[in-house]
């Protein structure tokens, strides 16, 4: 078995497998021609349930073959550009070329003993983010997993910067479509049931700031500890972004953290033409952001990026073994002294080789180009009488539903959509997400692919519209 391990003398056996198995990604992203098979979990599961893993097929061709069979086949790729549905994004080649080396050489970036140059290349990205959000000279951070870690860390760094004595009087003010993972990290930081308090959001989905200080108000007198605000620039519904001077200014007259979930907007850091719509980050204490998202890396990589270095010692612990004491007197960077992780993958590696390859402006014009298409596809949805679409869009999000014109029963409306959205899933030809607004079901655009054209947004709003009618006939036909 030692013939499977990666050395000096597999070196070749390595090369002629990982370039089968490139050769066969790149033939299927060649003929792909739809985003989906539609393929069910019925159909699919009996497959993989049949496999028994302890049955080695011993031959990694053999295996590519049943991979094609169990996965590569009916894989959701985003790559196509009527994927519409989360915030995927196609990836860049840079990015991809990174995560074959990183994976090959397996650092772990806890420690400069497992990583080196790793460590260095990190602290180079996340001094090159803080500079492009303008956290100051005493900004630091570290990569993490996503977005909901990257918010779990900031809000711990929060918490113990709030220096209560009772974790029952913090409170946390976040707007009403902000995401969920702002409440799951007050629960694992064992804050209380009412720890978050949701800000009401304008018509254009963002933070209300009149909402915002009266809360904060209510908070002072009540003898509660205002912990933090979590500011959002781009929203996973509505791709809002809150009013982040106004929301500074609020924190700093409260003294409370301001933390700013950029997990979806932080594109615009790279952004040729819509960098100002992010105006009033460099004012947050912490930041999220997702490369994987608007930065086109692949999962993972992210990062929390805070404007004072020595907020990070609330996440710092000394193990003997792996970054004693003594190692910060002889100025070895470590940066599991950083990390909510350990063992961590060398994920920074993607945005380097990205960088190093296309430049931030390339980056941003690709973010730039979703935006725009964005705007391009909300003048269609507003111009089409079978649509209604919520609002302009901040960033690539268009949030809309199918009306039809001879039904007036919300509760059908709302079946309408759910149909088509389930039988477009079902016929592969297109993705498209869903969320609520105002109880009812909605249908959401999420547009990260620069190869995704208006033409292609108009020929899905007549595929979605196609199935409601088929459905509402259907209905007709069983109610008579």
């Amino acid at each position: 078995m030692r013939s499977h391990l990666l050395n000096d003398t597999t070196a070749e056996q390595y090369r002629r497998s990982v370039t089968d198995g490139v050769e066969r990604v790149a033939a299927k992203l060649a003929t792909t021609d739809r985003p989906f098979t539609g393929i069910s979990v019925d159909a699919l599961s009996p497959r993989i349930d049949e496999i028994d893993l302890d049955r080695p097929l011993h031959d990694t061709g053999a295996v590519l073959d049943e991979l094609e069979e169990v996965y590569l086949r009916d894989a959701i790729y985003f790559h196509h550009p009527r994927y519409l549905a989360h915030l995927n994004c196609p990836v860049v080649i840079p990015a991809v070329l990174g995560e074959a080396v990183l994976s090959a050489v397996n650092s772990s970036l806890d420690t400069w003993d497992q990583s080196a140059g790793g460590t260095l290349i990190e602290r180079k990205l996340i001094d090159w983010t803080t500079e492009r959000i303008g956290l100051g000279p005493a900004a630091d951070g570290v990569f993490t997993s996503g977005g909901t870690q990257s918010n779990l860390q900031a809000l711990l760094l929060a918490r113990e910067e709030a220096k209560s004595d009772s974790f029952a009087d913090l409170r946390i003010f976040a707007s009403e479509v902000s995401h969920f993972s702002v409440k799951k990290s007050a629960k694992l930081l064992g804050l209380g049931p009412d720890a978050v308090v949701s800000i009401p959001v304008d018509h254009d989905k963002r933070m209300q700031t009149v909402a915002l200080a009266r809360e904060l108000g209510r908070c002072k007198e009540a003898g509660l500890v205002p912990m933090a605000v979590v500011a959002t620039a781009g929203t996973t519904d509505f791709g809002s972004i809150d009013p982040l001077p106004e929301i500074a200014e609020l924190c700093e007259q409260f003294g409370t953290w301001m933390h700013v979930d950029a997990a979806y907007g932080c594109g615009l850091l790279a952004s040729l033409k819509h960098r100002d719509r992010i105006n009033g980050i460099e004012r947050a204490d912490s930041v999220t952001v997702d490369y994987h998202k608007s930065f086109f890396q692949p999962v993972s990589s992210s990062a929390v990026l805070v404007r004072d270095a020595a907020t990070l010692r609330h996440a710092t612990y000394h193990a003997e073994y792996l970054n004693p004491r003594r190692m910060v007197e002889e100025r070895i960077p470590n940066q599991v002294d950083k990390s909510l992780q350990t063992t961590r993958r060398f994920d920074a590696l993607k945005l380097w080789m990205t960088l190093r390859t296309m430049g931030a402006d390339g980056i941003g014009q690709l973010f730039d180009e979703v935006c725009d298409l964005a705007r391009e596809g909300w003048k269609l949805i507003a111009a089409d009488p079978r649509f209604d679409v919520v609002v302009e869009p901040s960033l690539s999000t268009l949030v809309f539903r199918y009306i039809p014109a001879a039904v007036t029963d919300p509760a059908e409306i709302d079946r309408a959509n759910l149909y088509a959205r389930k039988a477009l899933f079902a016929s592969g030809d297109a993705i498209v997400a869903g969320t609520k607004v105002g109880g009812r079901h909605y249908l959401k655009f999420t547009l990260l692919n620069p190869e995704t054209q208006a033409s292609d947004i108009a020929a899905v709003l007549d595929l979605i519209a196609g199935h409601a009618e088929q459905y509402l006939g259907e209905s007709l036909d069983r109610a008579s």
